[in-house]
């Protein structure tokens, strides 16, 4: 599992109930569908990095990194998103993309 930052770290101690009920959801998203696990995380990066959420993006990267998907296939997302986001959005998104790859 990728290790939290920080702050999710602490709310997970202080909010355990909350955090149990959370992660269960997430479960049960994952597996409401046919999508299989990389399609999952790509598509979960590619609504991050739309919604514009530094946050979500580099859970989104952690979780993709940990599932074994390319930091090229994961940056071709983001390139992706020019046509639809614009490229500042997506440059954006690819120095979110790059926090996690150095």
């Amino acid at each position: 599992m990728p290790e939290l930052p920080r702050a999710v770290d602490e709310f997970k101690r202080n909010q355990h109930v909350v955090w149990k009920a959370f992660t269960g959801l997430a479960d049960c998203c994952h597996a409401a569908g046919p999508l299989d696990e990389k399609t999952r995380r790509l598509v979960k990066l590619a609504l991050a990095i739309g919604a514009g959420l530094e946050g979500g993006t580099h859970s989104a990267v952690r979780h993709c990194l940990d599932s074994g998907i390319t930091p090229a296939e994961m940056q071709h997302v983001a390139v992706l998103g020019i046509t639809t986001l614009g490229l500042p959005a997506s440059m954006r998104a690819l120095t979110w993309i790059s926090d996690h790859l150095s």
